[in-house]
This record gives C-alpha cells, structure tokens and sequence, in this order.
C-alpha cells in the first residue's frame, strides 16, 4: 500500500526524509524549551527561597509586574533575590556554553573549563588581585574580572602554544590543559601562602563559589560577555558540527579547524573569566551540561549550543536552591553544591550514556 502526504499525493523516499527530519528538528527545539521551563521554574524557586521562604506566586507577580502586594516581598525580592538568581541563569549558560564548545573543538567528552586549566588561569588572575591589588580601584568590577580573563586567555594561549600552534591535535591540547591546570593550581597556593590573614579568607571563600556578592552592575557586564559570545558562535555552529566529523574530514569540507579554534578559545576565555571573577571556581557545571543537551539534542551545534546554555542555568539554578536548603539559617557555598550534585550525576551519566552519546 502506497504512503500519502496529508495532501493526499503520494510519499516519495526524498519527501519522507524531509518528513523525518523536521519531526526530528521540532523534537530537539522541544526537548530544548523543556530545558528553558526547568531553569524558569529553578529561577522562580531560587528567588523565593532564603532565610524567609516566600510564595512563589508572590515571587511571580513582583517578578513579571515589577511590584507585588506586599511592599517588603518587592523590597527583598529587586534588592537581594533577584540579582542572585539571574546571576545563576547567566553563570550557568555561560559555562554551559563554554563546556560544549571545549567538548566540541577537543574531541574529549571530558573537556570543560574547570578540568583543563581554563578556570583554574582565571582564579589565579583574580586571586592575584585579590592577594597584591588591594589598592587597585573598583578591584570588584573592574580590576578582578579584567585579570580573570586576562589569564583564562593565557591559560587558553598556553593550551594552544604547548599543544603545538601548527600541528595541534586534540589529544595533545587536553594534555596541555591538565598540565596549566596544576601550575596555577600551584601558583594560587603560592598566592595563599603569602597573603595577609584577610586577603587569605576572602580568597579561600572567593575559590569555593559563591553567588552572595551577585549585584545588577555586575550582572550587567556578565549578560554582556554571554551575549557576544554567543553572537560569535552560532554563526559557527556548522563549522562546529562538521568538526565533530573529525579534523581532516572539517578540513576536507572547507573548515579552517586552527582559525576555528583559536576563535573559540577566545570566546571561552572571556565566558569562563567573567564567570569566575563574579562568583569564583564552580566545577561539573561545564562539564555536565553539554552531556545533558547532547543526550536530548543530538550533535547538531544549533540546537546544541543553545540547549547546553539552557541545561547549566537550569543546573546552577537548582545548586543555588539546594546551597540555600541543605542548611536552614546557612547558604553553602554554591562550589561545594555542584560538586556534591555533579560527581554521583555525572558518575551516572558516564555509565548510562558511554556508548550512546559520544
């Protein structure tokens, strides 16, 4: 019996293709917005908890409208809550984004900022800061996060020159990674030995990750960092997918794989910096997210970049609830809450999905 359209005609083997995959495309933009409503239900709870829980029809209304009811909901709400969960949104997409982009240019299923030096550069150029630039003006929203990335650009400088600018391959440049990672692992404890007692607490809860000191100005420059990162990588995004086929086959299609890199380091050095300047080193966020999107999405880069995105402010939103209720009266260091979450997550992950999704 011969298929037919809804038009009546009949279904050629091309139309059926098609067919397909725009059953597939709509798929992934679904699973995509089922992400985008888990991070804006995680965004909801995360300014409705605290010290005083509030109602999360309440949260909504003052949200949407700009003003609730009760004056003392909005009051807390605009000048405390709100900075904090927005700035878990951005951070999350930030290194969900950079995650997927250094899984994707790496060949490594284990690639992130934090796991390959990236994050651990931008810690140190904040600690530095911290530690001998006390004196420096507005350190918070000037001095810190122009030092992060500085560094995050080095360490990602550093990845590429030790993995061998000309000859690079994927495997050589995680080797580079791992080995930045201990050096400025090395050099912000060498920081810590020599700072002052206050300088030394500010920069031991500052590499814990914390979301507490989230304000709109700072805020403002993270939206702004995310925005043009991603306004540099979706018009990458089939170069990005033919990558994945393999360097020579990139190649073979006209991909410059080396400009195509070193394009995307620096997109990374600038999410992963302004992210750690803000809130500090927060693990597995880079790491999980894009294995999350990439068994829901697939390997297309439209679709996967963005659903990446989505899936580390979903992530980060749900640790910055968790970081505020583990402990009634107390809020955890959002790192710890990550990691906590991550490990066993991603443990599970691994063991599902290793010989599905890579």
């Amino acid at each position: 019996m011969a298929l037919a359209t809804a038009s009546g005609g009949p279904v050629t083997p091309s139309t059926a293709l098609v067919l397909a995959y725009r059953r597939t495309w709509w798929r992934r933009w679904a699973l995509a917005a089922a992400l985008l409503s888990v991070a804006l239900v995680g965004f909801l709870l995360d300014v409705a908890t605290g010290p005083a829980f509030l109602p999360v029809a309440a949260v909504a209304r003052t949200v949407v409208f700009g003003q609730g009811q009760d004056a003392s909901v909005t009051a807390i709400v605009w000048s405390i809550r709100l900075p904090v969960a927005c700035t878990a949104l951005v951070v999350g997409a930030a290194l969900g984004l950079s995650g997927a982009v250094m899984q994707t240019i790496l060949h490594n299923p284990l690639a992130s900022s934090y796991t390959l030096g990236v994050s651990a550069g931008a810690g140190f150029g904040a600690a530095l800061v911290i530690v001998l630039g006390a004196g420096l003006p507005r350190s918070d929203t000037v001095s810190i996060p122009v030092m992060a990335i500085l560094f995050a650009a080095l360490a990602c400088a550093g990845v590429y020159l030790i993995g061998g600018a000309r000859a690079a391959t994927a495997e050589a440049l995680v080797l580079a990674g791992i080995a930045l990672l201990f050096l400025f692992q090395a050099l912000t404890s060498l920081l810590q030995l020599i700072a002052s007692p206050e300088a030394l607490q500010q920069v031991v809860f500052w590499l814990f990750g914390s979301l507490q000191k989230a304000t709109w100005t700072k805020l403002a420059i993270m939206v702004t960092v995310l925005v043009a990162g991603v306004a540099v990588l979706l018009p990458m995004a089939w170069r990005l997918t033919a990558l994945k086929l393999g360097d020579a086959r990139a190649e073979g299609l006209g991909v410059n794989v080396r400009a195509l890199r070193l394009k995307c380091f620096a997109v990374i050095s600038a999410l992963t910096g302004v992210s750690v300047a803000f809130v500090g080193t927060i693990g597995f966020v880079g790491l999980v997210a894009p294995h999350i999107a990439r068994m829901l999405v697939g390997e297309d880069q439209r679709v996967f970049l963005p659903a990446s995105a989505l899936a580390g402010a979903a992530l980060l939103s749900v640790a910055s609830v968790a970081s505020k209720t583990l402990m009634p009266g107390a809020v955890f260091p959002i790192g710890i809450v990550t990691s906590l979450i991550g490990v066993p997550f991603f443990v599970a992950l691994v063991l599902r999905s290793r010989r599905s999704h890579w």
